[in-house]
């Protein structure tokens, strides 16, 4: 095997032996099936990235197609929000497909099974047919009505297409082999009775597939060339197999599934019924709430769509299921904002300090660079004046030689700004600081080449002007779980693993150059970690979400318990 071949995934290999057994490389077409039950979270942007991936790389189209099989559960407004996130990622499907784009034909497709004696109209209840379908140790035995003339079954199957039948009466079952090893294969369910609205069809259909029989013909009537699945659909592949050989045109392209195995993250859930129950219960704000693991919410947080691809990419496709902590996602978002996110300053506990020998009325616009890792150095103005906000923790009275900030009789550098030296305090009648006072060295401005300038000094803090500053809402957010694995122990409610400290309101303040943020624009509020603006933002009152820290303080914590 070549270097090259060493280099595919297990997909990517799968797709190769088929282009080297005779499949044209133009037939090769993929698709990403999201249902519109929910909003798309971390899990969906991998198979997003795996299976548009593979449109990039081949060259393919690669189709948005919605499994609309459940009008009970769907919503346009998930449609609408699956495409946008579709879309933010970078992505741009060939064709917007529906499973109801199909009812007619598999409708028609029933019928023709009915006609082969391979489908039967079934009315057992619901409870009854689980006892009748056995175990994985035990065969099935036959439904009493598995044997219905091919006149009947279809008779009751335009009844019920029309509507005669309450829900839960009838069903269309798959004839196959009620002793097979395979459950799923144990005369499956096709159609249902629902009468329900439709997002897209309205009240024309009374039944509706289920997924396994609108699944693999969709694919086929969408000319699918590779189907990827996570791992849990292995067992439906012989299901899936099984309706093409009843349906399958030799001249035309089949399907082929396979599987791929499911990349959960720590400290979060990915189940839709779960983020819902937590959107429903108010433990967030919504399906964007930051907190959340949907790619809407990582979006409002802060996290960039190249972050998560970058994510997707590290850590690839796998045959076997397991548990991606969350640090590694926070990673790739931490490196790419350090090369696209303007450094900017802010004080998010802050305190005054007055520089008692600095000029009353004097203010100075100082230039501040923008970004370190920019290929051509651009560079903003922040004003300075007398009195500035410093960090709380910025200062101590008394401080032993490991700490590097300011202190009484030392010196720090204000960023961009002079050389200052801590002088003494005011306390309130508690003994809380009120206000640091300071004395600056007049000479030693950063970038103005004289010696003073060029003194070393034991520390840099950043600050911003009180007479300047710009009031703002901060969000620090924190791993909404403080267990790594939520819903891993099915005896204790995932919810008991909630984050009591998920999320801190707090006041701070900004440089002025904030004044005209926009939504979702990012920032390095220097020292302190990465920033967005949030869409609740308003020129009367900015607001900001904390994306993520400077470096991953979870791992102190981690390694301590």
């Amino acid at each position: 095997m070549s270097n090259t071949e060493k280099s595919l995934n297990f997909i990517e290999q799968i797709i190769e032996e088929d282009l080297k057994n005779g499949l044209p490389k133009d037939k090769l077409r993929f698709r990403f099936p999201p249902e519109p039950n929910g909003y798309l979270h971390v899990g969906h942007a991998s198979a997003i990235c795996l299976n548009f991936g593979l449109g990039l790389n081949y060259n393919a189209p690669v189709n948005l197609r919605f499994d609309d099989t459940n009008p009970s559960k769907e919503e346009q407004e998930y449609v609408d929000a699956i495409k946008r996130d579709v879309e933010w990622l970078g992505f741009n499907w060939d064709r917007e497909c529906y499973a109801s784009d199909y009812f007619q034909e598999l409708y028609d497709w029933a019928v023709e099974l009915i006609k082969k004696g391979k489908a039967y109209v079934d009315n057992l209840s619901s409870e009854e047919m689980a006892k009748q379908k056995g175990t994985p140790t035990q065969p099935g035995v036959n439904s009493p009505n598995r044997d219905r003339s091919i006149e009947e079954n279809l008779d009751l199957l335009t009844r019920m297409k029309n509507g005669e039948f309450p829900n839960g009466s009838y069903v269309l079952r798959a004839k196959i082999d009620m002793a097979s090893p395979n459950m799923l294969m144990r005369d499956p369910l096709m159609y249902r009775i629902m009468h329900e609205h439709h997002h897209r069809t309205g009240d024309k259909w009374c039944i509706y597939p289920m997924y396994d029989w609108a699944h693999g013909e969709s694919d086929y009537m969408e000319q699918i060339s590779h189907s990827l699945c996570t791992l849990e659909f292995l067992p439906h592949r012989e299901l899936y197999d099984w309706f093409l050989d009843n349906i399958y045109d030799t001249s035309k392209v089949r399907p082929k599934q396979r599987e791929f195995a499911r990349r959960n993250l720590s400290h979060t859930v990915v189940s839709k019924r779960k983020l819902l129950q937590l959107v429903q219960e108010g433990h967030v704000s919504g399906w964007d709430d930051p907190r959340m693991s949907t790619i809407s919410g990582m979006r409002r947080r802060g996290y960039t769509p190249m972050a998560i691809r970058n994510f997707a990419d590290t850590i690839g496709i796998a045959k076997r299921t397991n548990l991606i902590d969350v640090s590694l996602l926070e990673f790739c978002v931490r490196e790419d904002l350090n090369k696209t996110a303007p450094r900017v300053m802010a004080v998010l506990d802050p305190v005054k300090l007055v520089i008692t020998n600095y000029p009353e009325v004097q203010e100075e616009w100082l230039e501040a660079e923008n970004n370190p890792e920019e290929e051509v150095m651009t560079y903003r103005k922040v004003p300075f004046s007398k009195e500035i906000y410093i960090e709380r923790d910025d200062f101590k009275e008394e401080a032993d030689k490991k700490f590097f900030r300011l202190t009484l009789g030392t010196e720090v550098r204000l960023k961009n700004a002079y050389i200052i030296k801590g002088e003494s305090v005011v306390k309130d009648e508690n003994g809380n600081i009120t206000e640091i006072h300071a004395s600056y060295d007049d000479d030693s401005r950063s970038g103005s080449g004289s010696e003073a300038s060029k003194r070393k000094v034991k520390g840099t803090i950043h600050w911003v002007s009180t007479k300047h500053a710009l009031e703002a809402e901060i969000r620090v957010y924190d791993r909404l779980f403080t267990h790594e694995n939520p819903d891993g122990n099915k005896e204790v409610d995932f919810k008991e693993y909630i984050n009591p400290d998920s999320l801190k309101v707090i006041t701070g303040y900004v440089e002025p150059s904030l004044e005209t943020t926009k939504e979702l624009d990012h920032f390095q509020f220097q020292r302190l970690g990465y920033f967005c603006t949030d869409r609740d933002s308003t020129d009367q009152k900015l607001v900001f979400n904390k994306t993520v820290g400077l470096r991953d303080t979870w791992a102190k914590v981690e390694s301590k318990e």
